[in-house]
């Protein structure tokens, strides 16, 4: 059984479970949106699963936070996307398939 979810919902999912700080507002406004495009795009409906969203994506606030994690390989973030899927939120920020 599958429930379509607003995204104040899908934000408030995050937040009671104990995971609202994984993400930004805004973050979480692009992720939703991000999957909303990969449902209608691939025809396939998606589950739900906080934990999971939150193991296989990770917010940054700009490329020297990835670079913290990931090393100074990658100087832009087209290097990233050549790596893994980027979720752009604004100029400096975005969100990463962790990999």
């Amino acid at each position: 059984m599958i429930q379509t979810i607003t995204k104040s919902e899908f934000s408030t999912a995050f937040h009671r479970a104990g995971r609202g700080d994984n993400f930004t507002y805004e973050g979480l406004n692009a992720l939703y949106d991000y999957i909303e495009d990969y449902e209608e795009c691939s025809n396939e409906q998606t589950e739900l699963d906080v934990i999971a969203i939150c193991c296989e994506y990770r917010e940054y606030e700009d490329l020297k936070e990835f670079q913290g994690d990931y090393g100074n390989d990658y100087e832009s973030i087209e290097d990233i996307e050549q790596q893994t899927q980027v979720i752009m939120i604004d100029d400096d920020s975005f969100i990463i398939q962790a990999f």
